[in-house]
């Protein structure tokens, strides 16, 4: 209900300055308003709204908060638009102020929800009158995301980087805002010349003809090379001589290096494919270029300083053992660069205007709370180093790990690190057999392509919603039988509650023999055919009103978790609402309410999921 929310700070501030002219004058002043502390209601027993400002004010105005509370609601009172939308307001303790919209302004908000595709979820840029923006902001938000290494399988470490960051890239596109997902793949660097003379020792053939050679499996060829290098100091030699050639721009070395990238691109696009994530690649090797240019631009603003031979920024307030603070090296002492010098390009470049940057006004890192102290050093740089614009955001998004059963990091038998492409394997086999012994149970018979589109899709819709549904912040502990399981905050659960409404709205359309959930609100006989008078009804009404302000929350504060608790807790206000309260046999003048419910309902559930990237179905 942020409209609404929007609606009422104004009214209230409209009351403040009229209760007190004198103090919102000296706001004004200094370039402030007085605050009415809005925000919604903490229990459903205060209403649906709370504004707390009374309490703030009371010692300015030297008045007790009950008399500042007083005053604020005789001017409320006697204001014909907030008249129409509340009640009168209830003053509670010491002077909160508690708000409660009136019945049939609920049903205006869930009439423009029933007619509205987005649920009521405004763009950004739109007007106050409600006029949709024509299209995206021009200047992106980026997401920086996923970054697999290059001869390295994706593994279990990767997936909530995927994951969470195609959630947070949904939600920014779904605002309205140009979103440029990029994929900063680990494709340049020393490691490389160990490739590339294994490469060609073991099959030169693959440098001269095209598709000689299937390199198939990269972490077996990569674990040989780095074997090699490990134990033959003519390999190693050899393997330091390649990178040079590599960075110097050697064709044949070029040719290596672009087969390895490309056979390892076309396995991150099985995986990509395979959960629906889109993403632009842009490695490490496209700031190549640009690296002499951060060391420049660092060196001109007095901050680049020369430490045994590294080139260095020293950051301010972060120190290390023995009290002195801590280097970012920009330039090693051999003249190389490293990768806090690649990020500091990437920076420097996502913010620059274009046509020599992207433009950025929002840049977001999506990677594991233990490359946190990285970023903070390199964020600080890049802000004293002035690349940053004064509206600009610069974000670190951190996640935990993914834990197995025991609380220890999820490793196979063998202790190796748990491949994506099994585990998700994994998932699609086990929401398999759950299905079919479900439907053996239940003595239901349905056709092969029926069972696979249902395992895959909630095998695959099980480990992305088990992963949103933490505070990514934390560590997790993953498991199959608890992700898979029909109860609880699980992705099943949802889909079911999902299928559950559908089933519900067939009923109700044979029994009333046209689409009695259709998208007309008129269908209803416009907003007064909507009535709701049942407690449960009215639970239902507001949980659903309030899915834009968890959008607003996901796409300011970046936490996925938000929206996923909101549909879970949505779905089991639902349940309570049909279990307590007859839909299919209301009397006719409530089935249509109810069955609208049902059907904004099983929209909001659809759309929230797909905001996840969890796909819904019609029956399972």
């Amino acid at each position: 209900m942020l409209s609404v929310l929007n609606t009422l700070t104004e009214r209230l501030r409209v009351a403040l300055e009229k209760a007190f002219p004198e103090a919102a004058a000296e706001a004004r002043a200094s370039g402030a308003s007085l605050d009415p502390q809005l925000a919604p209601a903490s229990k459903p027993e205060f209403g649906d709204f709370q504004a707390n400002g009374a309490l703030a004010l009371a010692r300015p105005l030297r008045q007790q908060p009950r008399a500042v509370a007083t005053a604020i609601v005789e001017q409320l009172a006697a204001d014909p638009a907030f008249t129409a939308l509340c009640l009168p307001p209830q003053i509670a303790g010491p002077g909160f102020i508690n708000l409660t919209l009136r019945p049939e302004a609920l049903v205006a908000e869930v009439a423009s929800r029933l007619a509205d595709s987005r649920l009521g979820v405004p763009l950004v840029g739109a007007s106050a009158a409600g006029i949709q923006a024509p299209s995206p902001l021009a200047a992106p938000v980026i997401v920086d995301f996923s970054s697999p290494n290059i001869a390295k399988e994706m593994h279990v470490g990767h997936l909530r980087s995927t994951i969470i960051g195609d959630a947070l890239a949904r939600v920014l596109e779904f605002r309205g805002h140009s979103v440029l997902r990029l994929n900063h793949v680990g494709d340049w660097g020393t490691q490389f010349g160990m490739l590339i003379t294994h490469l060609k020792q073991v099959a030169p053939e693959a440098l001269i003809t095209a598709d000689a050679v299937d390199l198939g499996d990269l972490v077996a060829f990569y674990r040989q090379a780095k074997q090699r290098f490990d134990e033959d100091e003519a390999f190693q030699t050899t393997a330091r001589e390649e990178v040079v050639k590599l960075q110097g721009g050697d064709p044949v070395s070029l040719k290596a290096w672009g087969m390895l990238c490309d056979q390892s691109r076309r396995e991150f696009q099985k995986i990509y494919d395979r959960l629906d994530i889109r993403l632009s690649e842009r490695g490490e090797s496209f700031y190549n270029p640009y690296l002499p240019a951060v060391v420049a631009d660092l060196e001109a603003t007095g901050l680049l300083v020369t430490d045994e031979g590294a080139r260095c920024v020293f950051l301010e307030g972060v120190s290390g053992k023995e009290g002195k603070p801590l280097p970012v090296i920009v330039q090693k002492s051999d003249g190389g660069f490293n990768y806090a010098t690649t990020d500091l390009a990437a920076i420097r470049y996502r913010f620059a205007a274009a046509p020599a940057g992207d433009g950025a006004r929002r840049v977001i890192y999506v990677t594991d709370a233990g490359q946190a102290s990285h970023f903070a050093g390199v964020f600080q740089v890049a802000r004293r180093a002035g690349w940053i614009p004064d509206d600009g955001r610069l974000e670190h998004v951190p996640f935990g790990l993914v834990q197995g059963e025991d609380g220890k990091k999820l490793k196979t038998r063998a202790g190796d690190t748990v491949r994506l492409k099994d585990l998700l394997d994994e998932a699609v086999e086990r929401a398999d057999a759950d299905l079919r012994r479900r439907l053996a149970e239940e003595g239901r018979h349905e056709d092969e392509a029926f069972i696979r589109h249902v395992a895959t899709t909630v095998g695959l819709a099980a480990v992305k919603y088990a992963d949103l549904s933490q505070n990514r912040t934390t560590n997790y502990q993953f498991s199959f039988d608890r992700m898979l399981a029909l109860q609880g905050n699980t992705a099943p659960y949802l889909l079911y509650a999902v299928v559950r409404i559908a089933g519900i709205a067939r009923k109700g359309v044979e029994a009333a023999g046209a689409d009695a959930l259709g998208s007309d609100p008129g269908e209803y006989g416009g907003d007064a055919a909507l009535v709701f008078s049942e407690p449960q009804e009215c639970a239902l009404v507001r949980h659903l009103l309030g899915f834009d302000a968890v959008i607003a929350e996901v796409e300011e504060e970046l936490l996925p978790n938000r929206l996923c608790t909101y549909l879970f807790e949505l779905s089991q206000v639902f349940n309570r609402f049909y279990d307590q309260v007859p839909v299919l046999k209301a009397p006719p003048e409530a089935r249509a309410s109810r069955l609208a419910l049902c059907r904004l309902t099983a929209d909001t559930l659809k759309l929230g999921l797909g905001l996840l990237g969890i796909p819904t179905l019609e029956r399972m």
